[in-house]
């Protein structure tokens, strides 16, 4: 349900300029990192839950946080053990 919400929205999806500096350097990437994050979303084992005003994906070992009612990328982490599902 989560998951459908985002990706019908997809196209809401966006960061803030601090945030693509963030999300780089937590996930270790040089990638543009709003389209990186969306085709996370979009991969068949990607799990999203909803805690508070955020949405959470978890996919192949990231937790991506966004906001549920801007659709703002906030951050994304390499899982520790405390996010893994």
């Amino acid at each position: 349900m989560h998951k459908r919400t985002l990706l019908e929205n997809v196209d809401k999806i966006h960061t803030t300029e601090m945030g693509i500096g963030r999300i780089q350097k937590n996930l270790g990437i040089s990638e543009e990192p709003v389209n990186y994050c969306i085709s996370k979303l979009k991969q068949d084992n990607a799990v999203v839950t909803k805690e508070g005003k955020n949405y959470y994906v978890n996919v192949d070992g990231i937790r991506i946080t966004i906001n549920s009612s801007s659709f703002t990328i906030i951050t994304a982490h390499k899982n520790s053990k405390s996010y893994i599902q």
